[in-house]
């Protein structure tokens, strides 16, 4: 065998096969089902995009003449046409609306906001994290006083698992926030944003949403336009448009606070120097796409398929959160099975099916979620329709048949070691993962 050179452009099962092996991945994918609400299957055009030479080249954010970076003349364009293709794909006016597309993901985008401004020990309301916001939303995990901001949440009403927008009010005037956080990884419902922005106007805070979750329905026009009522708007790209992971941050230039939102650097150089320009240049490409003829049938799709999934658990007599879902999400409760959602991801995988574990509005246990949380992008892009959901929601009616016969057997205690003994060995566990695999290779 030659020696390996750091020239060498040998196949990686060549020069690293420990590597080569562990990437098993594409075949996990494809011979069960995706579920998770955070996965996609990105185009071939994106993959096609990620692979070329953009990947060398390193940059950082500032106009190529200013770069102290060598051979930086196409980073402006790259830059210029993923901006001015964000604002097309939502149908935005540029003299209205700015737009940055360099922060890594969704979360340094929503820090990047807090950063420009906000002063330190400012308020912020987002979401309560049982409820299912993101972290970055400003619920204290740990319980220990807010270094940086102060944080107040708002909840749920657990009688009905919609957003309690009266009892926001009341909590926004008495708290005075500074910034309001609307948006949800979990919440099944559109969001009221003229609610919420009568509310921000009150209390004279801005309005931000974070709309990672359902970005692609928006630019659909299949959910809620969120621009016409909100300040600042961020996202991410993986979701629901098929790129690879990317942060955009859109922001009201005629609003006071946010005519200057680009001087005030609040990405770079505060929070990131370089520029990953082979992001940038696929969420270009990705942004092209959802501005194609054929995206706009795939949202509604991903939404009529939630929609089927959601219709057939509850013929089976399960319970959903808010009873349905006007979105991509479906969030199963798994109380009246006096389940986990531990353990019924737990024997998912087992199965081939992939989904998250999540809390459910009612009860706030983080460590033990009495609930599951599906999606239905990744499975949509593989041209899976309504009838297809309805055997998925099938296959999720045997695992939580399952999982409630093992529990009985094993988990008498509700200790996961006691439960585990049943997973190993399983003939219906085996038998299930046949089936969902030979629906998968079909599809």
């Amino acid at each position: 065998m030659d020696p390996i050179t750091f020239s060498d452009n040998s196949p990686l099962q060549r020069v690293d096969p420990e590597i080569h092996n562990l990437i098993r991945e594409k075949k996990r994918q494809f011979c069960g089902i995706e579920l998770s609400p955070s996965d996609i299957f990105t185009s071939f055009t994106v993959n096609e995009a990620l692979s070329y030479a953009l990947t060398n080249k390193n940059s950082n954010d500032v106009p190529s003449n200013h770069s102290c970076y060598g051979g930086s003349q196409l980073i402006d364009a790259f830059k210029d046409l993923g901006g001015t293709r964000a604002l097309q794909a939502f149908g935005l006016d540029p003299a209205c609306w700015g737009v940055i597309i360099q922060a890594y993901s969704s979360s340094p985008a929503k820090v990047a906001t807090y950063t420009a401004f906000l002063e330190p020990h400012s308020r912020i309301m987002g979401l309560n994290l049982p409820s299912g916001p993101l972290l970055i939303h400003g619920y204290d995990i740990s319980g220990s006083k807010k270094i940086y901001f102060e944080s107040l949440p708002f909840d749920i009403d657990p009688s009905t698992s919609y957003i309690d927008y009266d009892k926001l009010k009341e909590k926004a005037l008495d708290f005075c926030p500074d910034l309001i956080i609307c948006g949800s990884s979990t919440y099944p419902r559109d969001w009221d944003y003229a609610r919420f922005h009568s509310i921000a106007n009150n209390c004279s805070a801005l309005l931000l949403c974070d709309m990672a979750n359902i970005s692609g329905l928006v630019a659909a026009k299949e959910a809620k336009n969120p621009f016409e009522f909100c300040d600042v708007i961020t996202t991410t790209t993986t979701e629901s448009s098929r790129a690879l992971m990317a942060g955009m941050i859109f922001y009201r230039k005629c609003h006071p606070a946010l005519y200057d939102f680009e001087d005030k650097t609040a990405v770079f150089p505060s929070l990131q120097c370089g520029l990953q320009i082979h992001q940038i240049g696929v969420l270009a490409v990705s942004l092209k796409q959802a501005m194609s003829p054929q995206f706009k049938p795939y949202a509604k799709q991903v939404k009529a398929n939630a929609v089927a999934l959601g219709n057939y658990l509850m013929r089976k007599g399960y319970k959903l959160v808010t009873g349905g879902t006007d979105n991509h999400l479906v969030l199963w409760d798994l109380r009246p099975l006096r389940l986990t959602g531990n353990k019924v991801k737990k024997l998912c995988n087992r199965c081939g099916i992939t989904l998250s574990k999540n809390a459910v509005f009612g009860y706030s246990s983080v460590k033990e979620p009495r609930g599951v949380l599906v999606g239905t992008h990744a499975m949509t892009c593989r041209g899976l329709v309504e009838k297809d959901f309805e055997q998925i929601g099938e296959f999720l009616h045997r695992a939580v048949t399952i999982t409630s016969t093992i529990q009985k057997q094993h988990g008498k205690r509700k200790r996961m070691k006691d439960f585990d003994k049943g997973l190993d060995n399983n003939e219906d566990i085996k038998a299930l993962k046949v089936d969902v695999e030979k629906f998968s290779l079909l599809h």
